[in-house]
């Protein structure tokens, strides 16, 4: 039987460097087994395969990163957050980071979406991050196309954008436009989906889908159904 030992273990032999900091230049994608990149620490190696250090390996911290996902009506959070591997990654994103399977450890989705919505859905390990979309994300406006049918109540537009109560709970204030003539577009602060529906249903409308196109800063933009980008570190909500 051939011997076979933790790649950690041999990578720790071979550079003289701790166990800890053996499994940190594997999970950061810096360790390749025979030319290809192993991200497992606890991958089984030969004591002949090849095992190097590419030239730019550090021990610099494993930047905590942040998924932009154009999440598909009728998807849960959880079959999102599967779809974040390479083979979904949008053409649109800068191809200097490379992906990384510690990325996807300990993600926290933001403001998730219910399951008949789509658009725009977060995802990340960033504490900052994390803080501006949800201790700060009343603060944060929201953008949504919302598909209507029914017929609206005469200067129902007008309502839709001055309603101060529903259900006797203040509404914050919102700008709602006609996108055309069966889609509104709603840009408001404390955003809710129930909320959208709620509003449309006081001036005789039937919300037939909703769309999230932008939180803050951050818009939906090119991004393909089904598919996520990095956020890139100039970028801010």
């Amino acid at each position: 039987m051939t011997e076979s030992i933790r790649l950690a273990k041999r990578v720790a032999e071979l550079f003289a460097c701790s166990r800890t900091e053996a499994t940190h230049y594997i999970e950061s994608g810096s360790v390749t087994v025979n030319g290809a990149v192993v991200e497992e620490p606890g991958f089984r190696v030969g004591l002949q395969e090849q095992i190097e250090l590419v030239p730019d390996a550090t021990l610099a911290p494993i930047e905590a990163v942040t998924f932009l996902f154009h999440k598909p009506s009728g998807m849960s959070v959880e079959e999102a957050l599967a779809m974040l591997v390479p083979e979904n990654r949008s053409v649109l994103d800068h191809p200097a980071k490379p992906f990384l399977k510690r990325h996807v450890v300990g993600l926290t989705a933001l403001d998730p979406l219910p399951l008949m919505a789509s658009g725009l859905l977060v995802f990340t390990q960033d504490w900052r991050v994390r803080r501006k979309l949800v201790d700060d994300l009343d603060t944060v406006e929201q953008e949504f196309v919302v598909e209507i049918s029914g017929e609206m109540i005469a200067d129902g537009l007008q309502n839709l954008n001055q309603i101060s109560k529903v259900d006797g709970k203040a509404v914050p204030s919102r700008k709602v436009s006609w996108q055309n003539e069966s889609r509104l577009r709603f840009a408001m602060k404390a955003a809710r989906v129930y909320l959208i529906e709620q509003l449309c249903l006081a001036v005789g409308l039937k919300v037939v889908s909703i769309k999230r196109l932008r939180i803050g800063r951050m818009p939906l933009a090119a991004l393909a159904v089904g598919q996520w980008r990095y956020l890139a570190g100039y970028e801010r909500f």
